[in-house]
């Protein structure tokens, strides 16, 4: 028989999901402005170098809008387990804090794909540099 989990089980990952929110919103934010920056320089001095670095900064943003949004639904459902508690529905509670950790699980499998794309990126930019 399972352990019914008590209120302070999903109350751990409040500050867990909320540092890794934002997190998330400053890699956004500064993706974003990246590809206004680039946008701007391929508008005035159009190259296939830049456009694709804007393609893979608009893929990376894909990537952590669907971070976000699977991370917020972590958070709200952790928060529906915390309630279903309260309420004295502990077995669904369960259930509920358990979809909750997979949707964490999602996100965090996202931003791993989201660095691995960052990084190849990085070395891209940096052949440049290993030619001199």
């Amino acid at each position: 028989m399972r352990e019914i989990i008590d209120l302070t089980t999903p109350a751990l990952l409040f500050p867990a999901i909320s540092l890794l929110m934002l997190a998330y919103t400053n890699r956004f934010i500064t993706l974003a402005g990246l590809v206004r920056e680039l946008h701007a320089e391929y508008q005035q001095k159009p190259n296939e170098n830049l456009a694709g670095q804007i393609y893979n900064l608009k893929i990376r943003i894909a990537i952590i809008k669907y971070m976000q949004i699977f991370g917020a639904l972590s958070f709200f459902f952790c928060v529906v387990s915390m309630f279903l508690i309260f309420a004295g529905s502990g077995v669904l509670a369960n259930y509920v804090f358990g979809l909750s950790l997979l949707l964490l699980l999602v996100s965090l499998a996202m931003l791993i794909h989201e660095l691995h794309l960052s990084i190849n990126a990085l070395n891209i930019q940096l052949k440049d540099f290993d030619k001199k």
